[in-house]
């Protein structure tokens, strides 16, 4: 990798996040331990949620969420093609079936007009989902409360995959809060706000989730008696009551997750101002900048250009790919997920959902982090500039 590689996401760490480590490395919990439930109390108290489970992955998050809220054989998971294939995946582990609702052109989140559209003919045939997993792109929100509003009439539960959106904000609250869902889902992966290496919480007002969801994260085991069926012989004791998995996280990464929390809105507000510099480096050139609801404060997880490939000569992939030789860590989030060959084989084609489609022809990530600097930014949009405009 070149020295000046300018990458499309990366942590930072401070010394306050190394110390936070070694602190509990040289402690007597280093998992299972009191860490844990304070990152949980952190990220509870930020979002204004009354309850968070911290997960090994918010992959892991996403699958125990589909079997809390009662996915299973039989059932349907919708969610958006525009997002990493553990949004639908989740679903299948459940041995669900999964279907997709095609995207807003403008938000690339999943649109509520497709979506109405969809219910309704899916209540005529008999098939309405179990599940909905509206994905906030890039960290903006979805329109929550149109969602919730359609929930009721429907009667399907709704799991927040706010992965890229810790930090954001929904019509002035934070994303996290469970307002308008019964979960939400986020991830701590190194390229999101905040990172614990690897990493994801649940969050949640309902006390019968949270006890639920408590259990599948570590093999659907109880040490609470008020659980238990009969009586406990002991101190000793614990009951297995339903098939979990081994999704926990360690105190080792809780650390550096309390740690990265202090710091948290720091990193929004300058994912935001470096958002708010492109888009006005970027305005005179042969593209589509984000476009922003004005119910959401997005996070900016990432910085997505649309192409306007009338207007340019070269193709989508030269610039992509000459954008890489300069050095450039560019990205492409997402590859539609019905168009995945495994998909592909569940009986999904390309032309199901056109908008997704479109977009994946056109879309290009840009670098977007934390410690980007000004002038590598600027070097970004002057590579750009030159690329368009030859």
């Amino acid at each position: 990798m070149q020295s000046n590689y300018i990458p499309y996401g990366r942590q930072d760490i401070n010394q306050a996040d190394i110390d936070a480590v070694v602190e509990v490395l040289q402690s007597d919990w280093i998992t299972q331990g009191p860490t844990i439930e304070k990152f949980e109390q952190a990220v509870a108290n930020y979002c204004g949620a009354k309850y968070a489970v911290a997960v090994s992955s918010a992959t892991a998050a996403l699958h125990i969420a589909c079997l809390a809220t009662g996915l299973g054989q039989g059932d349907t998971l919708w969610t958006s093609p525009n997002t990493f294939v553990a949004s639908a995946n989740c679903g299948l582990y459940c041995g669900s079936k999964v279907d997709f609702v095609d995207i807003n052109p403008h938000t690339y989140n999943l649109s509520i007009d497709e979506l109405q559209g969809k219910l309704a003919a899916a209540e005529k045939q008999g098939c309405l989902p179990k599940v909905l997993i509206p994905v906030h792109f890039a960290g903006q929100s979805c329109e929550m409360e149109r969602i919730a509003s359609l929930s009721q009439r429907y009667g399907f539960k709704v799991i927040e995959d706010a992965s890229h959106a810790i930090g954001g904000k929904y019509q002035g609250t934070p994303v996290g809060n469970c307002k308008f869902s019964d979960i939400t889902v986020l991830s701590f992966h190194p390229v999101k706000i905040i990172t614990t290496g690897e990493g994801g919480m649940l969050l949640t007002n309902q006390e019968d989730l949270y006890q639920k969801l408590i259990r599948l994260r570590s093999h659907g085991i109880t040490r609470n008696s008020e659980f238990m069926q009969g009586e406990s012989h002991g101190s000793w004791y614990y009951q297995q009551l339903e098939l979990g998995f081994n999704y926990r996280i360690t105190d080792i990464q809780a650390a550096l997750g309390v740690s990265q929390m202090q710091r948290l809105d720091e990193f929004v507000s300058r994912r935001r101002f470096l958002a708010q510099r492109y888009n006005q480096l970027l305005q005179d050139l042969p593209l589509t900048i984000p476009w922003q609801h004005p119910d959401t404060e997005s996070s900016w997880h990432l910085y997505v250009i649309r192409l306007k490939l009338d207007k340019i000569t070269k193709t989508h992939r030269q610039v992509f790919e000459e954008l890489r030789q300069d050095g450039i860590g560019v990205n492409l989030h997402y590859i539609p997920v019905h168009t995945q060959p495994y998909y592909q084989q569940l009986g999904f084609k390309c032309g199901d959902f056109p908008q997704v489609e479109e977009y994946y022809q056109e879309a290009i990530s840009l670098p977007l982090y934390y410690g980007l600097t000004q002038e590598a930014q600027d070097f970004v949009v002057t590579k750009i500039r030159d690329l368009l405009n030859s």
